[in-house]
Order: C-alpha cells, then structure tokens, then sequence
C-alpha cells in the first residue's frame, strides 16, 4: 500500500508572512486523515512545522502517521526550508514517540500552574519593586542577548536566532518599560538587587517571559523567590493561572519549576533538513 499526500487547497499565503497548505493523508488514494503544513511565525520562512496531523482511528497503529510526517518533510525541502518543527500536547504520548522516533529532537517545554486566591509571601528580607529606566535598559540589552544565544544553542542559526529576539521584543514591549500589562521587576533581598522578572498579563492568565537571579546571587532560593513574585503579580492582577516556557537542558529550571507544581502542557521539537 502507498501513503500520499493530497492537496486540498491551494498554498496560503498568511499576513504575519508565513506560508500554509492542508493535506488529505491517502493509502492508495483513499482519505485516511489530515495534516497540514505551515512555516514559523517565529523564524519565518526557512523554518517549516507541522501544524496538525490526524489519522482517523481504524488506520492508526500501521505507520500511516510516520509516512505522512515524512512526505511533509520533503513538501518542507520543496518550500527551500532547512529545518521543520512541531509541538505535541503533554498528553499525547503516541504523537511524541512517533516524533522522536523520526528524529525530532526536544527544543522547549511549556509548563503552567493553577494558581489560589492567595499570593504566596516572599522570604523575610526579600521584595518586588518596579524597573526603573537605567534597570530597563541594562535588562533589555543583557535579556534580548541571551535570547538569541539560547536559540543559536539549540539549532536556530545566528543570524535567524537575532532576528527573532529582535522582533519578538519590539512585538512584546512596542512601549519598552511602560508597555501595557507587563510586569517588570527588580527583586532585592536585604536591599541589594538579586534577580529579574518580567511577567506578562493575557487575556486568561499570566506568563512569565524571563525570570533571571543575577549570576553572583545563583544558588541562594533566589529563583524560587522571583517566582513566588510571578505568583503574586498574576494573583493580584486577577489571573489564576501562570504559564512559562523552559529549555530543554536547563535541569535546575526544570527541577524548580516542577517542586513549585508546575506541570507540562506540551512540547516543542525540531529536525533538521538535510
């Protein structure tokens, strides 16, 4: 039997600039599910993901899914991509192992936590206080720095890794520090600086983009207290759920995101094109 992909629809051309198209999955031209293929809004067009792939039930179990996912890597090639993700909900094991079984490796996670009518306190000594313009500014130039290494580290190659956090900063803080709904902070303990926070206000709950002890203060519970500040800003600003995101790889994020009851929502891989 042979597993193709039929178009169902011409390419799409979308206004953030990405590309899409929409498949028929078809053994021996008989329609046995759906994928649809896009590029990254994030890293344009160089970078293709697999938006959604489905197989209905009587042909799951006989590698109908895996064929799929390989046809739309070589749809990928054809659109000049170089590398192709996907993002896999926590609690769909069989789509994860059938990814990483293809070659996909773990880029990020996201995580999210219910939240109590409560905000936590902070350790004795310790407080939030506001960004003034000189924090902002030493902040966002350390931060926007980092972002892209942290992408550069996992794949991304540098010049894409730089357009990105360029771009995703002037999208998330068009009016740097007074930006509407974002929370950005200093945390002190004993009145000497020991971290950063910024945190985000959304629509249904709140986000942490960037929680950061400063590198002479690591080791001391100071992340766990910067969180505990995210927490409080998401409680007092009336969201009841705080989401993040963590790279793969940074085991003591994982290890205190997960003490603090943070539990995964999905996950992020990629795979090169070669």
């Amino acid at each position: 039997m042979t597993t193709t992909l039929r178009p169902t629809e011409p390419l799409q051309h979308q206004a953030d600039g990405t590309r899409s198209r929409r498949f028929q999955v078809c053994v021996n031209s008989r329609p046995v599910g759906t994928l649809q293929l896009g590029t990254s809004p994030g890293f344009g067009d160089r970078v293709a993901r697999i938006v959604d792939l489905r197989i209905e039930e009587p042909d799951r179990r006989r590698g109908r899914g895996t064929v799929a996912a390989l046809a739309a890597e070589e749809v990928a090639r054809g659109w000049g991509c170089r590398q192709i993700e996907v993002v896999v909900p926590a609690d769909a094991a069989p789509a994860l192992r059938l990814v990483e079984a293809l070659g996909y490796v773990l880029r990020n996670r996201g995580m999210e936590k219910p939240l109590g009518d409560t905000p936590p306190a902070l350790p004795e000594g310790s407080r939030g206080r506001p960004m003034t313009e000189a924090d902002y500014e030493a902040w966002f130039a350390h931060e926007s720095e980092h972002y892209a290494r942290v992408w550069i580290e996992r794949g991304v190659p540098e010049a894409d890794a730089y357009e990105r956090s360029r771009r995703d900063h002037e999208r998330l803080l068009p009016q740097g520090l007074d930006t509407r709904d974002m929370r950005l902070s200093v945390l002190e303990h004993e009145g000497t600086r020991v971290g950063t926070l910024w945190v985000a206000l959304l629509e249904d709950k709140a986000y942490v983009y960037d929680v950061a002890a400063d590198a002479a203060q690591r080791g001391h519970g100071h992340g766990r207290t910067l969180m505990l500040l995210a927490e409080t800003q998401a409680i007092t600003a009336g969201r009841r759920v705080l989401g993040l995101n963590v790279f793969a790889g940074n085991t003591p994020a994982e290890r205190l995101y997960e003490s603090l009851g943070y539990r995964t929502t999905q996950y992020a891989l990629y795979k090169p094109l070669l």
